[in-house]
């Protein structure tokens, strides 16, 4: 197990380390240049004022303390005092308006991120959540986007900043004096060995955090969704165990990252001790010697402080830069996947009629693992169908294709004559419509449940509601269709929540209805009332179940068995119990089971 969780976080480190998406993030602040140039320009300020300010103290020492100049206007200690006031002041405003700015472009930017990652995994095919799980899409669009947020609000603010301030530095200095300069920048390639060192030691950690937050999201929801079969097992202490391991790993590498940024800070205040007392040393006998002045020492100590001071934040950042870079990979990983549906691609529209065929069907979700093996089946217009067979035989594979919710690989899937590759997604899967086992409702009202935001009309849903029967529990509930449905559902039983996807069915009036085992949890007395309603919607539509109650689908114009991926047998009941074959055995077990008997 060990071993292959390293081999996964070797992939996606390789993987992450061909992409450059801090440059990407980079791009994304184009579209306000104009603003951004603002920001360059108020960055000059701030900065013109950090350098000056020395400068001045220069000027006082060396002029009025120790050459004791004659004094007039600006150019005497008050006007001096003065001009070092208004800089203080003028940078103060500077930066506010700076940090103002880009803090409003790095949100604006991030919003948009936010609905581009949430817009993909939106049109991502299902084939696509087969590979990336919940944990992780979760952790790109929560976690991996607020690292990001701190990259444009934190680190972009100061990046200017001590850009420009370093440059105008290194300038003053080189003209003040240059050999004075070079002995304060004598410790640069010491800084640079630091960060090398440190670097991919960071980035490398990083990716090993990024993967384990990815992991314990994933666990904490597996968990939370399961938490009925976690208890009814008594596997509270197991899981415990199972998520204290995951959590001793992250603890681990979290650990190691604090080691290592909290060594950085240390390391730079020593280099920069070490150069000023350089220039102290250099500057006691330059000043001994008559060839430096006292001001111009005591300005170069305070311009290496300044100097450190952005290479000192920036190793401090060095953290949040890493991280955001890695979660810039993580996000782009998502936003550069191709595998995406375009609902309005494809040459056919309009409203699918009802005509279903397969013609030599091959289909497997991993390689040649085939799951259907040469499938062919003609459903017309307004018919009654129904496909039975053992479990993982390929039933609900079926309804997958006929939804195009994946590829094939060989054969031909057709919709009214036409093939299912030249489809419009979004009318294909208005005119087919899908009801399954297991319930899904969003949090919201009974009404939104049922609509799904489609714009249906109140009239219509209220039809719906009592074609399914569903009008005799949500009556009962206060408010009625504006009742409240909490997350997934949990107020309401499975029966219940199993009513409310028969009125979405209806609601949504398809050519195609789907009932995917759709009766499994609900009562005899309701499957009366159930059944008495699907004949009635059913008219005009082909309706196709997957059931194991035989009630369900006595009344089928066709019953097709599959087993081990084929059609064994197919034609309707009578037919079937004549032949003698899988379906008559099948139906005998049914029929006892829905007597109450004991299966045989």
């Amino acid at each position: 197990m060990k071993i292959a969780k390293k081999a996964s976080n070797v992939v996606e480190e390789a993987k992450l380390e061909k992409r450059h998406s801090l440059l990407k993030l980079a791009k994304m602040l184009i579209p306000y240049k104009w603003i951004l140039l603002a920001c360059v320009l108020l960055t000059v300020m701030v900065n013109l004022a950090e350098i000056l300010k020395p400068y001045v103290m220069k000027i006082i020492i060396d002029d009025f303390l120790t050459s004791g100049i004659a004094q007039h206007g600006l150019y005497s200690i008050t006007g001096m005092g003065l001009l070092y006031f208004v800089m203080i002041a003028l940078g103060a405003v500077c930066s506010l308006m700076h940090t103002r700015l880009i803090n409003k472009v790095g949100q604006k930017i991030l919003n948009v991120l936010r609905v581009k990652v949430f817009t993909h995994i939106n049109r991502m095919p299902l084939a696509a959540f087969d590979r990336y799980s919940s944990g992780r899409l979760i952790t790109r669009a929560t976690n991996d986007i607020e690292t990001i947020n701190e990259f444009y609000t934190d680190i972009i603010v100061n990046l200017f900043k001590d850009v420009v301030l370093l440059v105008g530095i290194i300038a003053v200095m080189l003209q003040m004096d240059v050999k004075l300069a070079l002995v304060g920048f004598s410790t640069i390639p010491l800084i640079v060995l630091i960060t090398l060192v440190v670097k991919k030691a960071l980035r490398k950690n990083f990716v090993k955090m990024k993967a384990l937050i990815g992991r314990i999201n994933g666990f904490f929801s597996e968990n939370i969704d399961g938490m009925k079969t976690v208890q009814a097992f008594n596997r509270q202490k197991n899981k415990l165990g199972e998520f204290k391991s995951l959590n001793k790993e992250y603890y681990d590498s979290t650990l190691f990252q604090i080691k290592m940024n909290s060594l950085l800070r240390p390391l730079m205040e020593v280099v920069n001790s070490l150069t000023i007392a350089l220039l102290v040393v250099y500057g006691y006998y330059g000043i001994s010697g008559g060839i430096l002045e006292l001001g111009v020492v005591y300005a170069f100590t305070t311009y290496i402080k300044q100097f450190f001071e952005p290479i000192n934040d920036l190793a401090e950042k060095y953290n949040t830069i890493q991280s955001a870079a890695v979660s810039a990979d993580r996000v782009f990983e998502i936003l550069d996947d191709g595998d995406q549906e375009d609902p309005h691609a494809g040459e056919k529209g309009g409203r699918v009629l009802g005509k279903v065929e397969f013609r030599h069907v091959w289909f497997a979700y991993e390689g040649e693992n085939w799951i259907l093996k040469d499938v062919s089946f003609t459903i017309p217009k307004g018919s009654k169908v129904a496909f039975v067979g053992p479990t993982g035989a390929g039933k609900t594979t079926i309804i997958n294709l006929i939804s195009g919710f994946y590829p094939i690989q060989k054969g031909e899937i057709l919709i009214d004559d036409v093939p299912i590759s030249q489809w419009k997604l979004e009318d294909l899967r208005r005119g087919v419509c899908v009801v399954l086992q297991e319930v899904f409702l969003f949090s919201g009202t009974i009404e939104e449940n049922i609509d799904l935001y489609s714009g249906t009309s109140r009239e219509n849903i209220q039809r719906a509601v009592t074609l399914s029967a569903a009008d005799t529990f949500i009556s009962k509930h206060p408010g009625g269709l504006d009742a409240s449905v909490s997350e997934r559902g949990s107020t309401f039983s499975s029966g219940e929540r199993q009513l409310l996807s028969f009125a979405r069915a209806i609601a949504h009036d398809p050519a195609v209805l789907v009932l995917d085992e759709a009766t499994a949890n609900i009562d005899s007395n309701t499957e009366q009332v159930i059944q008495q309603s699907i004949k009635m919607i059913s008219k005009g539509r082909t309706a196709i179940f997957i059931a194991h109650r035989l009630s369900t689908i006595r009344d089928c114009d066709c019953i097709y068995v599959i087993s081990n991926g084929q059609i064994a047998e197919q034609g309707n009941h009578e037919q079937l119990m004549r032949l003698g074959g899988i379906y008559s055995q099948w139906s005998g077990k049914a029929s006892r089971r829905e007597d109450g008997a004991q299966p045989a």
